[in-house]
């Protein structure tokens, strides 16, 4: 006999599942996911919550050939000066700064690169390029008149799709990075006037052997952020 609330609890467990395993992944095998899977996930992320249903993105996935044109225009660059395609605000401010600056050091740690080695952590920060060598690259992107709310469509989009992925035993990282590198690649690919990339993505399947993806970011104490009234 079907029995709903079975149902429903046992997509509870994988949802949090899902959610513990999630992380950025770095460092990617040169297995390919199966276009058909891939296809899936990125059609059922759409179904993501968006306001008024506007849905306001707009997805390129790109492999082989058409990932390594991407990789190659984008290297030539230069990248945008417009603050306004960084990924964090400047000046950051506490506790944002000494997050952020933990995150920094932790990551670099666990690949042995210590504070002063700036040609070994600007060669990290350029494997960006490379999507980590994930053999999946994917591009975000949105309408720039579109507003703040829209944006938070997105981020939904992301979790949405990053979560799929982790079920299905794939591994994924976001990356402002490509932001800033509008000027460059529009042309190749052929956006519309007002769009813009809003992130990528490398997907494919993660490199347990590889020291970055042992680390895991932390998570601020909840009492930081959370408060419950009323309870």
């Amino acid at each position: 006999m079907h029995n709903s609330h079975t149902d429903t609890a046992a997509a509870a467990t994988a949802v949090e599942a899902a959610l513990q395993a999630r992380y950025s992944a770095r460092a990617f095998t040169r297995q390919e996911p199966d276009p058909e899977l891939l296809r899936r996930l990125l059609v059922q992320a759409g179904r993501a919550a968006s306001g008024g249903n506007l849905q306001p993105w707009q997805v390129l996935a790109l492999r082989g050939a058409a990932l390594a044109e991407l990789i190659a225009t984008a290297r030539q660059g230069p990248a945008d000066e417009d603050e306004r395609q960084l990924s964090y605000p400047p000046s950051l401010w506490e506790p944002y700064r000494s997050r952020r600056y933990k995150n920094g050091e932790d990551l670099y740690a666990s690949l042995g690169i210590g504070r002063d080695d700036k040609p070994a952590r600007l060669a990290q920060l350029a494997r960006n390029f490379e999507f980590f060598g994930a053999p999946v690259g994917i591009l975000v992107c949105i309408d720039q008149r579109m507003g703040h709310a829209q944006w938070i469509d997105l981020g939904i989009y992301l979790q949405s799709l990053m979560l799929q992925a982790t079920a299905h035993g794939l591994a994924t990282c976001a990356q402002g990075f490509w932001r800033r590198y509008q000027g460059a690649l529009k042309p190749l690919l052929g956006l519309p006037e007002h769009y813009m990339i809003a992130f990528g993505i490398a997907l494919g399947y993660a490199d347990d052997s590889a020291p970055i993806n042992q680390w895991r970011a932390d998570r601020a104490d909840p009492q930081q952020w959370l408060q419950m009234r009323g309870f």
